[in-house]
């Protein structure tokens, strides 16, 4: 039934007539009224629940936590803080004052230029850094010549550098393993999300999938932020412990340099820092 107008002679009618033409109006804003969709149920959203917990929201509106995919995110959370307090410490204790201070250095080629092996013992000894080991323990092999020194300087240094490379390790470890956390989650995300549509026989509201696919790429997003930082820091250390290393055992090597003997199959062992008598020191092979 068209509506009536302003012009329609039936608004010159009594009371009925003024009754059917408001009826009229009504009606079609009402049948379009009860024609539109009803609205999706609201959600409301937080940055906590965004990045530190997963839920999901059921067909009725209601919303629960996915336990699993919180503990993921937690997981990697807590991984997060081991990898930084682990990048501060592996920066600190490879610092070139820990593996080759400059000081100690110049004292220690001071002292054994100037024929004062005992006193370069006695510091190496009171000294914690990889140089003052090395040189320490390969002026403890004077005695048995120059062939022993160099052996165990080789020795110790490969074995303070190897030290040093497996705590450094452990930032490698997290790196590997921290985006495998992550893809973990993605999988479980996606098996909630597509449970969600297949529940509501395959025609779920986005609301619904939201959950799944949200704790898909929020464990995503903590794993590859822990391996990141993990791996770029553990590069960084490597190459400083390889560079710093391997200069502090050619510094030792240029400071055991004066214990070489003069012409071959000869080694004195007159220099002997432990102040024993060089005589009938010979090459040990």
């Amino acid at each position: 039934m068209r509506p009536p107008t302003m012009n329609d002679p039936r608004l010159m009618l009594g009371g009925a007539g003024r009754a059917t033409f408001l009826l009229g109006l009504l009606l079609p804003c009402a049948t379009a009224l009860a024609k539109q969709p009803e609205a999706a149920p609201v959600v409301e959203s937080s940055f906590a629940s965004a990045f530190f917990y997963a839920s999901s929201t059921q067909p009725d509106g209601s919303v629960r936590m996915e336990w699993l995919g919180t503990v993921l995110i937690w997981l990697l959370l807590a991984l997060s803080l081991v990898n930084i307090g682990l990048i501060g410490q592996l920066f600190m204790t490879n610092r070139r004052v820990a593996i080759l201070p400059t000081s100690l250095s110049q004292r220690l080629r001071g002292l054994v230029e100037n024929g004062r092996y005992r006193e370069a013992m006695t510091l190496a000894e009171k000294d914690p850094s990889d140089l003052a080991r090395v040189v320490r323990v390969s002026l403890g092999q004077a005695s048995f010549g120059f062939s022993a020194m160099f052996r165990a300087l080789e020795q110790v240094s490969e074995e303070v550098a190897t030290d040093r490379l497996r705590r450094a390790e452990y930032l490698n470890i997290l790196g590997q393993v921290s985006p495998m956390i992550g893809l973990f989650g993605t999988v479980y995300g996606m098996i909630v999300a597509f449970r969600s549509i297949a529940e509501s026989g395959g025609n779920a509201d986005p609301v619904l999938l939201a959950g799944g696919i949200g704790t898909a790429l929020v464990t995503t997003f903590w794993g590859l932020l822990v391996a990141i930082p993990a791996l770029a820091a553990y590069a960084t250390v490597r190459n400083r412990i390889d560079s710093l290393s391997t200069e502090a055992s050619l510094e030792a090597q240029s400071l055991i340099e004066r214990f070489r003997p003069k012409s071959r199959g000869e080694e004195t062992g007159a220099s002997d820092p432990r102040g024993r008598s060089g005589k009938g020191n010979g090459t040990t092979t």
